[in-house]
């Protein structure tokens, strides 16, 4: 079943101008104006309205191992030498 709802909109002036702007270029109601925008933000929240921290962790560019200094596997041996190496001890 299909439900339309009704919404009342506060609308600054400045606001009520984009719109009737938006309406006069795109040939669009008001309705299609504002379902556009609603469509447009969303494309550009990554995985939608509220994503999660992790969420956006992910579209990060860290590369391979991220900020890892060394691989997992080796993270005992791996923080020792970086502890030698800051406080110049061999």
């Amino acid at each position: 079943m299909y439900y339309m709802a009704t919404r009342t909109v506060r609308l600054d002036d400045e606001a009520e101008r984009m719109l009737a702007e938006l309406q006069r270029a795109s040939g669009d109601s008001v309705s299609g104006v504002l379902k556009r925008g609603l469509v447009a933000l969303r494309a550009t929240l990554p995985n939608g309205a509220g994503a999660t921290p992790y969420a956006l962790y992910e579209t990060l560019e860290l590369g391979p191992g991220g900020y890892a200094r060394v691989p997992a596997t080796r993270a005992k041996q791996g923080i020792r030498e970086l502890l030698k190496r800051k406080h110049g001890r061999t």
